[in-house]
């Protein structure tokens, strides 16, 4: 084997390489930039609407509205390629966040580094669980298969070995390492790479619409029809009513304009993003959209124990002696030293909590007798400086109890209390400790069982349950969530800490031989009630995932190991450990905690809902915002008077629309109830009848209000540039009480005291730039309007907010109805 292979490149070649031959990653597919976007967003129905309009105006004679439409357009595009770079943004971080990590030796040490510097002829260790981050030749090998359907399809794992033929001998990139361990050496890195070859064939492959995504297409497709319809019919009456086609196109393309629905799959699109990007900063990392979704729907949690609901350490839970100051004194004594033993550790921890030092002043280690499978205990012996011997041992207490030649009944009543401590989930070690003669330690005996020591006591120790999973646990509980906990380990620690965490227990714990034995009827039956299942393997909990979902539940797993992958595939969502996770639980699941702690889990699912909840807002919101300006394009005609709405109006309201449905309305906080709510039915739509019916209701009275004040201003007999400015005061204001109304809280009130900086950015914005329009005579002549009289601008104030109270007032009574 060539040195290079013993001690990796050094950290200046593997520099240069990577300057040479590039980064390790696989290519991209094209971002949007630059014209390509701008071109993009030039197709959107809106902007070839305001440039059709743009045209009629210059044909009509009037180049200053045409001017100002084609500002607009620019002014558009400049949001859309910002709400672009910022969803990119938010993106970059979570592909940031999921880089997978490699590792190599260089200048001879085992060091961690981004697989994507990874370079050519860099020495890889990897073993079980690891994603292979580039194409290498096996140098050593010790039973390594690997898993390499990525490239085959083929599902059984192929062996590599040192000095094979052709394939037998490679790693290729991206398949994974599902037993073994070994080295391999890059010779590939890359564009190069046999996975990066057909780079071009996996870019090209379509991905699946969720459910979210096909319902937003669906109503978009709806209303775009109904758009379309009513705008023909709007020129086909204009013409017949006014005459003059240039006026009815004109008219037909405002009114499309103000019903076409666009903003839908901007919310959708920009709120699964930010909301994925947001849940990263708690530590949830989102690889999969639909998961956001289907996290609103979950009825069952099923969880590991071990560092998800515990802590992953050991520590001191108990000590059981006549002297625990002693006892931990002593069992600290026998602690070889920089021990990484997590009991010995914990012991250290416990003892240094009593102000003992690691080692005793005055005393010397003079020989240590280590753990083995003949003795299973640890003994060392202590000199001081006066020359007197000291011994201290733990271990296994039988073991501790026959070094200490208790009488028979003493030994069967400590082992009763050993029994006792292991029912409630301690690992359970004893101590003991004696004096030797000073004359001894020059010749001290091979065998420990020449040294008489004394009983000390006992010591039981737990991977102690982390501080917040109970309130998580009932937090689960609250939100309609069933905890299911499912650990490899003994059922007594199963119980307790099920006890501690407030996971029901009341069916028992079942053992993983159960499941395995039991028919898929009485399977049925116990899953009804059971909650804590102990000694599972991976193939047990695949086959409760799957007993569960025949039941119809909702299922979440978490798991870290190779052989979870299968039950995180098969349920709903699959939660994979970022921190002790394999790359293969990685792979298989659609979410991945990057702390491994329950409680993210569980804010997880408050924040899925959270987002799930701002995006119906949203679309709520975008349906009743469209009728009071559907209608007001329409209503001019009807009465016999001049347009009201142009489509300069129509932008600036659009202006307002899509920061409201895409900033304001993302970043309200969730309702302080969504986690006592039930789970979301998985059947349910964003927009059922009922919920379409309630926001196109909140169009039609915003609608009123502005016609209302239309037919006050009418009566009046004011100028048309008064009467045009006074009804798109209403609607503006409109449309403001409406993000109002589509805040969270239980009342107007209660949303006003909402923290929402966006909110009122948008609110002050709009207000001065309506202002502007209304009351300057040079800005207002720009948009066709006059200043009203101040009393009748009160009224077109008034009567939206009196709108939006009585809304908000019907909703807070439906709301009691209900819960009563």
């Amino acid at each position: 084997m060539p040195a290079t292979a013993r001690t990796g490149l050094s950290t200046d070649e593997a520099a240069a390489r990577l300057r040479r031959d590039g980064a390790n990653v696989l290519p991209e597919p094209p971002r949007k930039r630059g014209w390509t976007l701008v071109a993009e967003v030039l197709r959107e129905p809106m902007l070839l609407l305001l440039v059709a309009a743009a045209a009629i105006y210059m044909l009509l004679g009037d180049p200053r509205e045409a001017s100002l439409l084609l500002a607009s357009v620019l002014l558009v595009i400049g949001l859309t390629l910002y709400q672009e770079y910022k969803s990119e943004r938010a993106l970059q971080a979570l592909r940031d966040l999921s880089s997978p990590r490699a590792r190599v030796l260089r200048d001879g040490a085992a060091t961690v580094v981004p697989a994507r510097e990874v370079v050519v002829g860099d020495v890889l260790l990897v073993g079980e669980g690891d994603r292979i981050p580039a194409d290498a030749r096996v140098l050593e090998g010790a039973d390594l298969h690997v898993d390499e359907s990525l490239l085959t399809g083929e599902s059984v794992a192929v062996a590599r070995a040192a000095g094979g033929v052709g394939d037998d001998q490679l790693l290729h990139a991206s398949t994974l390492v599902v037993r073994g361990r070994g080295s391999a050496e890059v010779v590939a890195t890359g564009a190069a790479t046999a996975v990066g070859r057909i780079g071009d064939t996996l870019a090209s492959i379509d991905v699946e619409r969720t459910p979210l995504q096909r319902e937003m297409r669906r109503t978009v497709a709806l209303f775009a029809t109904l758009g379309i319809a009513t705008c023909v019919a709007m020129v086909l009456l204009y013409r017949w009513l006014r005459g003059g086609w240039l006026d009815a196109v004109l008219a037909g393309i405002t009114l499309a304009m103000s019903n076409i629905p666009e903003e839908f799959p901007v919310v959708l699109t920009v709120f699964l993003a930010l909301g994925a990007w947001r849940m990263a900063r708690h530590n949830v990392l989102v690889r999969h959209a639909p998961a956001i979704e289907a996290l609103g729907s979950i009825t069952v949690l099923c969880t590991d124990k071990t560092g998800t609901l515990t802590e992953n350490r050991m520590a001191v839970a108990e000590l059981d002696g006549h002297d625990t100051g002693e006892l931990i004194a002593m069992a600290r004594l026998a602690c070889p030293p920089l021990s990484h033993d997590p009991m010995d550790r914990a012991v250290v921890e416990a003892a240094a909590g009593t102000g003992l030092a690691p080692e005793p002043e005055g005393w010397q280690r003079l020989r240590e007798y280590p753990l083995s499978s003949r003795l299973p205990a640890h003994v060392e012996v202590w000199r001081s400086d006066d020359g007197q011997l000291r011994v201290a041992a733990k271990g296994a207490p039988e073991t501790i109890l026959a070094l200490c030649g208790l009488p028979e009944d003493e030994r069967a009543a400590l082992l009763a209390r050993v029994e006792a401590m292991t029912q409630r989930g301690l690992r359970v070690l004893g101590a003991g400790a004696g004096n030797l003669p000073a004359a001894m330690g020059s010749a001290l005996p091979d065998d420990v069982a020449a040294f008489q020591l004394q009983w000390l006591g006992l010591i039981g120790f737990a991977d102690p349950l982390r501080p917040a999973v109970p309130e998580a646990v009932a937090d689960a509980r609250a939100a309609g969530v069933r905890v299911l906990m499912m650990t490899g380990d003994h059922a007594g620690t199963a119980r307790a800490i099920a006890t501690q965490a407030g996971i029901a227990i009341g069916a028992g714990v079942v053992g993983g031989t159960d499941v395995e034995g039991w028919d898929e009827a009485t399977l049925a039956r116990q899953i009804e009630s059971a909650s804590v299942f102990a000694r599972v393997r991976p193939e047990h909990k695949l086959r409760l995932v799957q007993a569960l979902k025949r039941r119809g539940e909702i299922v979440a797993m978490t798991g870290d190991g190779v052989n979870d992958a299968p039950a995180l595939v098969a349920s709903h969502v699959g939660i994979a450990m970022g921190g002790r996770g394999t790359d293969v639980a990685r792979e298989a699941a659609s979410i991945v905690l990057l702390d491994d702690n329950f409680v993210s889990v569980v804010r997880a699912i408050r924040l899925g809902r959270g987002i799930y909840e701002n995006i119906a807002k949203a679309v709520r919101y975008i349906l009743a915002v469209h009728v009071p300006i559907t209608g007001l394009a329409l209503l001019p005609l009807l009465v016999g008077t001049p347009p009201v709405l142009l489509p300069l109006h129509v932008v600036f309201l659009e202006l307002i629309i899509d920061p409201a449905c895409s900033i304001v309305l993302e970043r309200e906080p969730p309702p302080a109830d969504i986690m006592r709510r039930p789970p979301r039915a998985p059947g349910r739509r964003l927009l059922d009848r009922w919920t379409m019916l309630g926001a196109l209701g909140q169009g039609a009275v915003m609608f009123a209000t502005v016609a209302l004040t239309f037919a006050i201003a009418l009566r009046t007999g004011l100028p048309h540039a008064q009467l045009s400015a006074l009804a798109f005061v209403a609607i503006v204001a409109g449309n403001l009480f409406l993000i109002l109304l589509h805040r969270s809280g239980d009342s107007l009130w209660q949303a006003l005291r909402t923290p929402n900086p966006a909110f009122w950015t948008v609110t002050i914005v709009a207000s001065a730039v309506l202002a502007l329009a209304v009351l300057h005579p040079a800005v207002a002549s720009l948009f066709g309007f006059a200043p009203p009289p101040t009393a009748l601008l009160v009224w077109a104030i008034g009567l939206p907010l009196a709108a939006v109270v009585v809304l908000d007032t019907w909703q807070r009574l439906r709301a009691r109805r209900r819960a009563g």
